[in-house]
């Protein structure tokens, strides 16, 4: 009887090894959900980008206000009849 009570508490606490700390247990469980979480968090960042660039390029393939903004912006371009105005602020002396 005492041996019996011997390796059934052995098994009890070979299982319980198992369930807390082995390989597939509630700590890796509570790892991977974590993960999980930080992953979802990182896609709903990435598919708000990539709405605001889904937007940009209908509007570039659309509208012609886009193309002449890009231009203004990015390039320096100015409209042919315009006239360019650069303000100088003076230097502080």
């Amino acid at each position: 009887m005492r041996w019996l009570l011997i390796v059934l508490s052995l098994l009890l606490i070979l299982l319980q090894y198992q369930l807390w700390l082995g390989e597939g247990g509630l700590a890796k469980k509570l790892t991977l959900e974590r993960e999980v979480t930080e992953q979802q968090q990182q896609n709903e960042v990435l598919e708000q980008r990539n709405q605001i660039l889904v937007s940009e390029v209908v509007d570039l393939k659309e509208g012609q206000e886009s193309i002449e903004e890009r231009a203004r912006k990015d390039l320096g371009m100015i409209k042919e009849g315009e006239t360019f105005y650069m303000v100088v602020e003076p230097e502080d002396q």
